[in-house]
């Protein structure tokens, strides 16, 4: 059983979340899915993934970030202007106020148990990030997740001061998207405090799970390799998946799953049933 939320942060901004396997809220541990760029909780895999771990007995989260573009219509981008204000480091203080409101009770009275985060690309960093901070998460998994947030060229990086905005295309809605100065003076303020990927990585002494795709051409698979040379390897499993790319097969609207994306996913609980349980 699912249910929807709203959770009004500490900048007065909506967190619209919804709560799979609600029964399960105070008898197992909890998991929480973050989407990536130009993604969000209800695109292709993000309730498949939630229904699967909830039938399994978790009680898992997906939620929208406040300026992921998505508002009160949950499946188009809407919000423009918002997601041309978003940050590295807003993103991650979200997560934590959502992990803030779980431990104290938020939905439905919940009881406290273990935390574990699934992370997809560029979600997986914000995992990893606000891992460093919240000692309150037990294990992370990240999927097709990427190693540096600097993805931009010193030419690319000139034009967006000159221009004052960032333009990325999104193929499937064919719309132009904004990205706002803000994105870029958040990168190179913070790229040797709170969003240093690599001292997250290597400062996280909890389990962690990378999986990738082989295929995959909007994170190379050398960006997982780069993950995994920073952890610790005894607590950290690493899985190359072959024939596969950045969503494991997986499309929007969800048509229907395939055998190397079952094969993630029960990867995935095997990982969570030792760490959380």
């Amino acid at each position: 059983m699912s249910k929807d939320f709203i959770l009004t942060t500490t900048r007065n901004e909506k967190l619209r979340i919804t709560a799979y396997g609600i029964e399960n809220r105070n008898l197992s541990s909890c998991i929480i899915l973050v989407h990536g760029f130009k993604g969000f909780k209800d695109w292709g895999f993000g309730p498949y993934i939630a229904n699967y771990f909830a039938n399994f007995g978790y009680f898992v989260l997906t939620f929208n970030f406040s300026h992921n573009g998505i508002g009160k219509n949950l499946i188009e981008f809407t919000e423009l202007d918002k997601f041309a204000n978003n940050t590295f480091s807003l993103e991650i203080e979200e997560l934590i106020e959502l992990i803030k409101a779980y431990r104290n009770g938020f939905f439905e009275n919940n009881l406290v148990k273990k935390i574990g985060l699934i992370g997809h690309s560029r979600g997986g960093a914000i995992s990893l990030l606000t891992s460093k901070i919240v000692n309150e998460i037990n294990s992370v998994a990240v999927w097709a997740t990427i190693s540096k947030l600097d993805r931009y060229s010193e030419r690319q990086k000139e034009n967006w001061r000159k221009k004052g905005y960032f333009e990325v295309f999104n193929s499937r809605t064919k719309q132009k998207m904004k990205l706002n100065l803000s994105l870029l003076e958040d990168i190179e303020k913070n790229k040797d405090g709170i969003l240093n990927l690599e001292k997250a990585v290597k400062e996280l002494n909890r389990p962690l799970f990378i999986a990738h795709g082989e295929q995959d051409l909007a994170a190379n698979i050398k960006e997982a390799q780069q993950l995994y040379s920073w952890s610790n390897k005894a607590i950290t499993e690493f899985y190359k998946f072959q024939n596969t790319g950045h969503t494991f097969g997986i499309k929007h609207p969800f048509e229907n799953s395939n055998s190397v994306f079952e094969e993630l996913l029960n990867k995935t609980k095997i990982f969570f049933d030792k760490n959380l349980n």
